[in-house]
């Protein structure tokens, strides 16, 4: 096993921990475990993606991974959605227009919605349906992206995401059809 593989695993893990770890709400997000598990794990997996990178893989996993640590640090400051908003649709918008530049096929495409989506997943406040939407699709997506690059550790990482922030977006549709509608 070489380290590339292995900063990947344990990358992978920490976020996979952050998936399924229950969401509470805590007064700041800083204060959220789970959300230091998605921040400490998007920071590994950026050092993943860049030794990926320098033995031969996909540039488009870095900008991922940026978006992920920029969304990260957004989700931690706890600002308002619509500053969070901004912030990732800018960066979000000029990863874009690089991946355009370095367009390497059709497969970008998924890659570039799947990002978007990942990265207003992070932005928006914890335990919402939009916030879990969001990251499950963007996960699906860079999941299928990541199988088409056979680059399998980001295959399986977005697979579980998706997996977990779909359970996680069902049970907010359950409990949200149990609250009482306010007038």
């Amino acid at each position: 096993m070489d380290y590339i593989f292995l900063t990947g695993l344990i990358g992978s893990l920490v976020i996979v921990i952050g998936a399924a770890w229950p969401e509470k709400m805590v007064k700041r997000p800083v204060q959220s475990i789970k959300n230091w598990f998605f921040t400490i794990g998007g920071l590994i997996m950026l050092f993943y993606a860049i030794f990926g990178y320098m033995a031969g893989g996909s540039i488009f996993f870095i900008f991922l991974q940026l978006l992920v640590i920029v969304s990260c640090i957004l989700m931690m400051l706890d600002l308002n959605d619509i500053i969070d908003t901004v912030v990732i649709s800018i960066t979000a918008l000029a990863f874009i227009v690089w991946s355009f530049f370095l367009f390497k096929g059709y497969n970008t495409i998924f890659f570039i919605i799947g990002l978007a989506g990942i990265g207003l997943g992070y932005a928006f406040k914890m335990g919402t349906v939009r916030r879990n939407v969001a990251l499950t699709l963007g996960s699906m997506l860079i999941a299928l992206f990541s199988y088409f690059e056979a680059s399998w550790i980001f295959f399986w990482l977005n697979v579980f995401f998706a997996l977990f922030s779909g359970y996680y977006l069902i049970q907010g549709l359950l409990h949200r059809k149990e609250a009482p509608v306010k007038v």
